[in-house]
């Protein structure tokens, strides 16, 4: 006998809860259900509700002992909820259903197959593969989700459809040994779990599920700060793990940034100082702390082998070396007859490159 466990954060659905949860156990009566013996606990986790949610769910779990009942004194997410559900899950295979109807439980019994099979260890429920029809809704909803799913492809070289679908399965020791170390405690975790999906190298699977979304109105909770949330999610914790071009592309926003810091600040100060070796050094230094903050924010951080003062003493040898590039290539730019943002520019582009070598290579080495 096999158990699913489905994980089922809560916030505030106290007129969905019952009905789902009495549909989702009704799964366990299927004839596929019966056909693999797959037995059924759900692990309900109230985010601190403000509603009748926690009352219901106690209430389901009274009357049946395959629902367990965890509950959060301070909202913290649904990320958050999930990660206390893995904790307490005691089932074989773990997945994620909302308290919501917009998944129906049953395409479990579909994603489940894979994982019986020992053909993968997570099984990705897509909203966007081939279904015979579908409730037509936001059109931007699905534009974010898909471009955040292709970014995310992108970052973690998987092929997946729908990233931020909610129906994700797990064999238990994946998901137990993923969940200490994720840290987003909202929608970010839907692009945080897949990139550590892809960074261990775990054999993914995907299936169709139905699908029918709710409106704002009804009820549905994700908005557009989500979506930004979930980008600057991709890029944070994606970025160590990227295929080398993403890692380039990356470390050119990175260096464009400090580039405008430095080329904005040259200009600026040549207004104010007419030192030309102070005004290039002082531009560099602010431009130079521009990149430090945001290669340990986006990009190699979580790569580097040094202990911090090692870290830093390397980085400030790059700095030697690519401050003196800066300063005598600007001024050489300078005496052939550039004006001072072409010179400032040209030595910029040159330094990104520069840059991106050194810190890859040498400040932000991978740990051995």
């Amino acid at each position: 006998m096999k158990t699913l466990s489905l994980v089922i954060p809560i916030y505030n659905e106290e007129k969905t809860l019952e009905s789902i949860v009495q549909k989702t156990l009704e799964i366990e009566q299927d004839e596929r259900a019966i056909k693999n013996n797959i037995r059924l606990e759900l692990v309900l986790i109230d985010d601190c509700s403000s509603d009748k949610s926690l009352e219901i769910a106690k209430n389901l779990a009274s009357q049946n002992s395959k629902i367990k009942v965890f509950s959060h004194t301070k909202n913290q997410g649904k990320g958050a909820a999930l990660k206390t559900g893995f904790k307490e899950a005691t089932g074989d295979f773990i997945g994620i259903q909302d308290a919501d109807n917009e998944y129906n439980p049953f395409d479990y019994l579909k994603l489940i197959e894979p994982l019986l099979k020992d053909k993968a260890d997570v099984v990705y429920g897509s909203r966007y593969l081939k279904q015979d029809t579908r409730r037509i809704l936001y059109f931007w909803h699905t534009f974010m989700n898909k471009g955040l799913t292709l970014l995310t492809n992108m970052y973690t070289n998987l092929d997946i459809t729908d990233m931020e679908t909610c129906y994700k399965l797990f064999k238990a020791d994946v998901i137990k040994k993923i969940a200490p170390e994720l840290k987003e405690n909202r929608f970010g975790f839907e692009p945080e779990v897949t990139i550590h999906i892809a960074k261990g190298k775990y054999r993914v699977y995907e299936c169709a599920i139905n699908y029918n979304p709710r409106t704002y109105e009804e009820g549905k909770k994700i908005g557009a700060k989500d979506g930004l949330r979930a980008l600057y999610c991709i890029l944070h914790y994606g970025g160590q793990y990227a295929p080398l071009p993403m890692q380039i592309l990356l470390y050119l926003f990175i260096g464009g940034l400090s580039a405008i810091v430095n080329i904005s600040s040259f200009l600026i100060l040549t207004k104010i100082i007419e030192n030309l070796m102070l005004n290039i050094t002082i531009a560099f230094i602010l431009a130079s702390i521009t990149n430090y903050l945001l290669c340990i924010s986006l990009l190699f951080k979580h790569k580097a082998r040094w202990s911090s003062a090692g870290e830093i003493l390397t980085y400030i040898i790059t700095l030697i070396i690519m401050g003196a590039f800066d300063y005598y290539s600007t001024y050489w730019f300078l005496l052939v007859g550039m004006n001072n943002f072409w010179a400032k520019s040209l030595s910029s582009l040159i330094g990104v490159i520069g840059n991106f070598v050194l810190r890859k290579y040498f400040v932000f080495q991978e740990k051995k």
